[in-house]
């Protein structure tokens, strides 16, 4: 419950027209304090600069150094105040609290934020089991009953879904996806504009932000060693299962994207065969994706209690799961095209596709995003003069 203290404080800031602040945000500002009058962890990745150059910390500056946070632990255990000293200081703990509140503060449409306290393990796992249900259940409608589930289909996989029912399956859940995250990242980009300086994005700030996002410079804790994860041992592994899931992805996206000039472009429909690009692309995508949420998966399962917001381990595994599954299922499905379990496999691939873009604009996918838009304002304020007089690195 609120103390007295703070309901009075949050009266008169209702009574000047200010903002207040949530709970998570106010203990943000508080260990900010306490971190600025310290400044031991400056060196360690874009949150610290970025607090030294701000003596008071309000929403839209907690919302923009949240998101800078990669919640790599490095400060936790570097930290004298950490716990269990009275301050109670644990930076990435509070700073993990602020970003699940941002994600769902700024989703659009704003009624459907609460689905990132609800989108868990269980619900991913369920909508893929119903998507797929429902995907064999018109395979064996459309076909032969339910003899047509473990039947080789003439014509690969278009036999089984033709390309404009596919089409139209999947155009609208990306489109929305898209549009979903898009808008949200805009409201987030115009709150915290002004508060980095309100200075207009440049080529130098934007290539300085893309080398930081591409080689995910802050989870190497500051000094090259790594950041931590069950222990306060250096681990290089959080960073290159995250390369191994980011670059799986892309190269996945591409592989679509690459076909779908085939399809329209050369007039050449799948499937492909090897070495064509999207066949090259899916495959290397593939086995990148899967390895990368493998080892993601490991590692939230040994990850440090007071590394993170423990309400959000089952958002974050929900969208590990459906990485792995959409890899997997799609690997097998490769594999055993021509046979009689294409069927199964593709419906249960569909299945994990759909769902994954269907919480895409609900669930952990949305730091990335949220942290690229962070990452390009702190490289703009860096260029700006200081508005304390000191040196802003």
């Amino acid at each position: 419950m609120q103390t007295l203290e703070a309901l009075a404080r949050d009266a008169r800031a209702l009574a000047n027209g200010d903002v207040v602040l949530s709970a998570p945000e106010t203990e943000v500002a508080r260990q900010l304090q306490i971190c600025n009058a310290c400044r031991y962890c400056e060196g360690f990745c874009a949150v610290f600069p970025a607090m030294t150059r701000r003596l008071e910390f309000g929403k839209a500056d907690i919302h923009f150094i949240a998101n800078l946070c990669h919640n790599c632990g490095a400060c936790l255990h570097a930290c004298q105040y950490a716990p269990p000293h009275e301050f109670v200081v644990n930076v990435p703990q509070a700073m993990a609290q602020v970003r699940g509140q941002t994600y769902a503060d700024y989703a659009w449409p704003p009624a459907l934020g609460q689905l990132y306290q609800r989108n868990g393990l269980t619900l991913a796992l369920a909508l893929v089991g119903g998507l797929t249900l429902f995907l064999l259940l018109a395979v064996a409608l459309h076909g032969q009953g339910l003899a047509a589930l473990w039947h080789a289909p003439v014509g690969g996989f278009y036999g089984i879904f033709p390309h404009n029912l596919l089409v139209g399956l999947f155009a609208p859940v990306f489109l929305f996806a898209v549009l979903a995250l898009g808008l949200g990242v805009r409201r987030f980009w115009r709150d915290v504009t002004p508060a980095t300086s309100g200075a207009p994005l440049t080529a130098p700030a934007t290539a300085e932000a893309t080398d930081a996002v591409l080689r995910l410079k802050y989870l190497d804790g500051g000094h090259g060693d790594g950041c931590h994860n069950e222990d306060d041992a250096y681990t290089l592994s959080r960073r290159r299962f995250h390369h191994l899931t980011f670059y799986g992805f892309l190269l996945c996206f591409a592989a679509t994207s690459v076909a779908t000039l085939y399809h329209y472009l050369l007039g050449a429909p799948a499937p492909y065969d090897l070495p064509s690009l999207p066949k090259l692309l899916g495959g290397v995508g593939g086995i990148s994706l899967a390895m990368g949420t493998a080892g993601l998966w490991r590692l939230n399962q040994r990850r440090h209690p007071q590394h993170g917001d423990a309400a959000q381990k089952p958002m974050d595994r929900a969208f590990i799961a459906l990485l792995f599954l959409t890899a997997t299922s799609g690997l097998a499905l490769w594999a055993a095209r021509g046979t009689a379990a294409l069927p199964l496999l593709l419906c249960l691939h569909l299945g994990a596709v759909m769902a994954l873009f269907a919480t895409m604009p609900y669930g952990k996918f949305a730091h990335g995003i949220f942290r690229t838009a962070a990452l390009l304002r702190h490289a703009v304020e860096k260029r700006q003069p200081h508005p304390i007089g000191l040196s802003a690195d």
